[in-house]
């Protein structure tokens, strides 16, 4: 599946471009960073937005992960579009 399929049918979301800190808590599984990227509107980006918190579960962030096709291996730590559900974003 490709990216613009993984967000085609997402009425109100967040596409993740960058990610700033670090957040996760290895023993509660608690996961909360800082973003920026583009705002998801209808099935497609609409608008820039920055200084975004999105924060979750790793359990539930694993659980919920679909990957895209579109991965290739440029550096040495490499991977593909994802789709996650649940997570909360604040800072809109």
């Amino acid at each position: 599946m490709s990216a613009d399929a993984l967000i085609a049918d997402i009425a109100d979301g967040f596409y993740v471009t960058d990610l700033i800190g670090t957040g996760a808590n290895m023993v509660t599984g608690d996961y909360s960073r800082g973003a920026s990227g583009f705002w998801i509107e209808n099935g497609e980006r609409s608008y820039p937005v920055s200084e975004m918190t999105i924060a979750g579960h790793l359990n539930e962030i694993f659980r919920t992960l679909t990957p895209a096709n579109d991965l290739v291996f440029r550096y040495g730590t490499n991977a593909p579009t994802v789709r996650l559900e649940g997570l909360t974003v604040a800072g809109l």
